[in-house]
């Protein structure tokens, strides 16, 4: 595996651009920005390469970005209720971006940081220090995101973090993927999600707390089947998400789960995402809009990519029973979540 690196924009010279290349020529490339996945450039079925990430061809691009493109999702990824928390007796307001809510860490998230980064096996490893009160958020947090890639594509992004202070952690990564290799909507992508109950939500996508199931709804993907086909049914869930924003149950944090795999038929294109973390949050993009354009020097326009989102829970801090995203001292987060790419 080879890893290049220059910096990205000569106006930011702490900010820098990493390729990591496979013996067949596919590769990747992430960026301290936001510990960023920035582009998956992989082969189709007749070995003809293309990017399979959403994204902007340049750093001000991201930096512009208002739809967490390809970014490191923290302190709290997805919704907080009422943009508050309380641990142990004490209520600590956060910043409140998405209506009376907190929405991926606030305004001034993880995904608007620079990192600090070092070279490691197959990869790159990004670091970051977030002080106590970041965003609102309880304890000094060290933060840890590396990224790896194998000569069979399996690229692996772990997840680590430690606090000096009892606070909540959730991190996810934010990239949005169409197989096709452009801007097209992506409806006629097959795909398959290895759980059969979802979160309920309210229309503001804050958990009631109910675990429902899919079988008999729209949002059933217990087997591989288009995107499209139910997207555009008449439902309470679907209308108010402009689509799927759904949270699915994988299982025991800490556990390896299948989480779901993606197939495009036309191009032969495929990947399968597996985890340690107890959910995944598909997203077929509804609310995604830029003003500046993509690569394919397009706007981004809504459900032209779709996200899987490996995580904890929405909103783990007002139910007891959802699987508690509570980091202490002396504890430590660790998740890793692997995106194989492969051909059919």
């Amino acid at each position: 595996m080879k890893l290049d690196s220059h910096i990205w924009d000569a106006r930011y010279e702490d900010i820098f651009l990493f390729r990591l290349t496979a013996s067949d020529g596919a590769y990747i490339e992430v960026s301290n920005y936001g510990a960023t996945w920035v582009s998956a450039v992989m082969p189709d079925a007749q070995g003809r390469r293309a990017d399979v990430l959403l994204g902007y061809n340049t750093l001000q691009g991201y930096m512009d970005d208002t739809s967490y493109m390809g970014s490191t999702v923290g302190r709290y990824a997805n919704r907080l209720r009422n943009a508050a928390i309380d641990i142990d007796g004490t209520t600590y307001p956060l910043e409140a971006n998405d209506g009376v809510n907190t929405n991926h860490g606030g305004v001034d998230g993880w995904h608007r940081c620079v990192w600090q980064w070092c070279e490691i096996e197959n990869g790159v490893r990004f670091m970051l220090t977030s002080p106590h009160l970041q965003g609102g958020f309880p304890g000094t947090v060290e933060a840890v995101v590396e990224y790896t890639m194998t000569d069979d594509h399996r690229v692996t992004i772990r997840h680590r973090a430690t606090t000096n202070a009892p606070t909540h952690v959730n991190m996810t990564c934010h990239a949005y993927f169409n197989l096709v290799g452009r801007q097209e909507v992506v409806d006629d992508h097959l795909l398959q999600i290895f759980s059969d109950r979802i979160l309920d939500t309210d229309a503001s996508f804050i958990p009631t707390g109910e675990m429902v199931t899919v079988q008999n709804t729209p949002f059933d993907f217990t087997h591989l089947h288009a995107i499209g086909l139910y997207r555009h049914d008449t439902h309470r869930q679907l209308e108010w998400n402009r689509g799927y924003n759904h949270c699915y149950i994988l299982g025991e944090a800490g556990t390896c789960h299948r989480a779901a795999c993606v197939q495009h038929i036309a191009s032969g294109r495929a990947m399968r995402v597996e985890t340690t973390l107890p959910a995944v949050l598909f997203y077929s993009a509804g609310y995604l809009q830029s003003e500046l354009p993509g690569k394919c020097n397009l706007p981004h326009t809504p459900t032209t990519g779709l996200c899987l989102e490996t995580q904890f829970y929405p909103d783990t801090p007002s139910h007891q029973h959802f699987p508690s995203t509570l980091l202490r001292q002396g504890e430590e987060y660790n998740h890793t979540t692997q995106f194989t790419f492969y051909t059919i």
